[in-house]
C-alpha cells in the first residue's frame, strides 16, 4: 500500500457547483483511476475514505458530488432532490460525465483505464454512463439496481456486479428481476450479489440523523461488500507496478 495524498477539486454540472474529493496514490506515473459515486444524502467522509483507500491501493480516485456541496440531513430534502435526478437519465449523465473529465484531466490517470464504483444514486450514475457507451472498465454498485431506457444496456461494455441487501425495500426482489433482465437480455456480463438479512444502504455507517425506513447499517456485510469491491477490481483493474 501506499500513502495518498488528497485534494479538493471543483467543476460544474447539473447547474451547480461540484465539489469532489481526488486521492492521488504515491508516485508520478499514471495509474488505472475510479470514480466513488455517493448515496442520495451527498458526498460524505464515507466515500471520502473509499476514495483514499483506493488511493492507498495504487488508484488515482475521485469521489465524486452530486449535490453542489450539500450532504442531506433531512430525508425529504434528499427525496425530493434525488427522485427528479433518478427519473432522468440525462441529468445522470451530465453529473457523471462531468466528474469523469475531472478525472480524465489529472495527469496521473491512464484514461484508458477506469472503473466506476458507485453507491445508490451514485451507482445509478455509473449505471447510466454505461448505458451511455462510456469505454469502462467495470461498473460496480451497491444499492442501484436501476433500469434505463429500452435498449440502451446493450451500449455497455464492461462487466457490472451489483451487491444488495436481501431486506431492501427500496430495491425488492421485483426490482431485482427487472435488472437482471435486462442486463441478460442486452448480453452484458453482470453479477448479482445479495446480502442476507442487510437492509438499504447496509454498507454505510451510522449516522447521527434521521433515515429512511428500511435503511441500516450491516456492519458484517458492509466489510464483505467492500472486500467484493476489491476482488472486481482486482480482477477487472488491476493495478500494475
Amino acid at each position: 500500500m501506499t500513502r495518498a495524498t488528497t485534494r479538493t477539486v471543483e467543476y460544474p454540472a447539473d447547474g451547480l457547483t461540484m465539489i469532489g474529493h481526488l486521492a492521488l496514490p504515491a508516485g508520478v506515473d499514471r495509474r488505472p483511476a475510479v470514480l466513488v459515486g455517493p448515496e442520495g444524502p451527498g458526498l460524505s467522509d464515507v466515500e471520502r475514505r473509499r476514495a483514499d483507500a483506493l488511493a492507498e491501493l495504487g488508484y488515482v480516485a475521485l469521489a465524486f458530488d452530486i449535490h453542489g456541496g450539500r450532504w442531506f440531513t433531512d430525508p425529504e430534502q434528499m427525496l425530493a432532490r434525488c427522485m427528479p435526478l433518478l427519473a432522468d437519465p440525462d441529468r445522470m449523465r451530465g453529473i457523471g460525465h462531468a466528474a469523469l473529465d475531472v478525472l480524465r484531466a489529472e495527469p496521473r490517470t491512464d484514461s484508458a483505464r477506469i472503473a466506476v464504483v458507485g453507491y445508490g444514486t451514485g451507482g445509478a450514475i455509473g449505471l447510466e454512463l454505461g448505458r451511455d457507451g462510456v469505454d469502462l472498465q467495470a461498473i460496480v454498485t451497491v444499492n442501484a439496481l436501476t433500469t434505463g431506457r429500452p435498449g440502451e444496456a446493450a451500449r455497455i461494455r464492461c462487466p457490472v456486479w451489483a451487491g444488495v441487501g436481501s431486506e431492501d425495500p427500496i430495491m425488492p426482489p421485483a426490482q431485482r428481476e427487472a435488472f437482471v433482465a435486462e442486463l441478460q437480455a442486452a448480453g452484458v456480463d453482470w453479477r448479482l450479489v445479495v446480502y442476507g438479512g442487510a437492509l438499504h444502504a447496509f454498507h454505510h455507517p451510522p449516522v447521527d440523523q434521521s433515515v429512511l425506513p428500511g435503511v441500516g447499517y450491516h456492519p458484517r456485510h458492509a466489510q464483505r461488500a467492500w472486500r467484493d469491491v476489491l476482488d472486481v477490481l482486482a480482477e477487472c483493474l488491476p493495478v500494475t507496478e
